[in-house]
C-alpha cells in the first residue's frame, strides 16, 4: 500500500519470528501498537481512503487466519501478526503475501516432519483437517488442536515473515 511499510514491518517480523522460535509466542506488546500505527500511518499518508484501505486490509488478516483459529490449526499471535501486517499493507498485497506465506508454511511444516520423523503423522493430520468435515460437521477436531498438549507446535511467523518480504519485493 505504501512506501513507508517495509521498513516497520521487516523491524516487527524480525522480532516475532524470534519470539516465536524461541517460545512459540508472539507477544501483544508488538503487534498491536504495530497493528494501530498501520492505521495511522495510512490515515496520515492517504487520508480516509487510506484508513479504509488499511482496515480492510487487517480485516482480511483477521478473517481468513481466523478460519483456521477457529480451526485449531493456528495461535492468535499469528492471526493478530496478519491482521496488523494487512493495517500497513492493505488488502490485495496482503493476499499475495498469503498466498507465499502458505507455500512457505507447508515446504517448512514438511521440512520439520520429514527431519523429526513424523511425516506420516503429519498427512495422515492434514488429511483429517481438510476430508474429516463429512465425520465431525464444522468442528474443529481436538487431536487437531493448538490446545492439545501432544498436538506438534511449529512457529509460524517466520512462514509469514517470508511471504510478506517476498510481497514487498514482487510489489
Amino acid at each position: 500500500m505504501n512506501s513507508v511499510a517495509w521498513w516497520p514491518t521487516l523491524i516487527v517480523l524480525a522480532i516475532a519470528t524470534f519470539t516465536d522460535l524461541r517460545s512459540r509466542r508472539i507477544p501483544n506488546w508488538l503487534v498491536l501498537p504495530f497493528m494501530v500505527a498501520g492505521i495511522c500511518v495510512s490515515g496520515w499518508l492517504h487520508g480516509w481512503a487510506g484508513i479504509i484501505q488499511s482496515l480492510s486490509g487487517l480485516a482480511l488478516g483477521a478473517l481468513l487466519l481466523g478460519i483456521l483459529f477457529w480451526l485449531g490449526g493456528m495461535g492468535m499471535g499469528d492471526l493478530k501478526l496478519c491482521a496488523a501486517i494487512g493495517a500497513w499493507i492493505g488488502p490485495m498485497q496482503l493476499l499475495f503475501a498469503l498466498v507465499i506465506t502458505s507455500m512457505a508454511g507447508g515446504i517448512m511444516a514438511l521440512c520439520w516432519a520429514a527431519a523429526g520423523g513424523f511425516l506420516g503423522e503429519l498427512f495422515q493430520g492434514s488429511s483429517d483437517l481438510i476430508f474429516g468435515f463429512a465425520k465431525r460437521g464444522l468442528r474443529p477436531n481436538p487431536e487437531l488442536s493448538l490446545n492439545n498438549p501432544r498436538a506438534r507446535k511449529m512457529p509460524y511467523a517466520p512462514a509469514i515473515a517470508i511471504g510478506t518480504i517476498f510481497s514487498f519485493f514482487s510489489h
